[in-house]
């Protein structure tokens, strides 16, 4: 029986030895690229965003009432009759109540980015009524609703019917996630 150390020198005895190079292979070979830190790059657009975000309200929402509703441009009205109607079932939501309006944005800057991660179409976000502030106005609802017509995935808002928050919550319909 031949062991496997002669097996191997028999297979190698044709073999000519290489002449010693001039660097190790280890120097010759490129470095590998960096690592782009993706998440991290993300995090960084998000915050840039938020920091976008205003707190003025468009003149379009002064004049609000109880059924506030906004499509943006090329959205049909049929799209925000369906959506005011429920044709969506609400997949997430987001409530704010007693959050101050920098940890609100906050919140609903992350919240946006787990629907769009997660291809969500439609939530509700709870904005409130103002029944707990001094003035007993509320402070979020105009916030909210100017940084809904800031943010390109949002396609179509509307108050909430009555059983699902009324005028202290929006329905929100979102763009599909892109696929990258």
């Amino acid at each position: 029986m031949t062991s496997d150390k002669e097996l191997f020198l028999a297979a190698v005895a044709d073999a000519k030895r290489l002449p010693p190079a001039a660097h190790p292979p280890s120097v010759i070979a490129k470095p590998k690229p960096r690592p782009i830190p993706i998440k991290r790059l993300e995090d960084e657009a998000d915050a840039l965003m938020a920091s976008r975000l205003s707190d003025m309200t468009p003149e379009s929402l002064l004049d609000s009432d109880e059924s506030l509703s906004f499509a943006r441009h090329g959205i049909s009205s049929d799209t925000l009759r369906r959506l005011r109607r429920g044709h969506w079932v609400v997949q997430a939501g987001l409530d704010l109540h007693g959050m101050r309006t920098d940890e609100a944005r906050e919140a609903f800057v992350g919240f946006l980015r787990h629907c769009s991660h997660r291809d969500i179409r439609c939530v509700r976000i709870i904005h409130g009524k103002g029944l707990g502030s001094a003035n007993r106005q509320p402070v979020l609802k105009g916030k909210v609703l100017a940084w809904l017509q800031q943010r390109d995935e949002v396609l179509a808002y509307c108050q909430a019917p009555a059983n699902d928050g009324g005028s202290g919550a929006v329905r929100v319909l979102l763009r599909h996630a892109k696929n990258t």
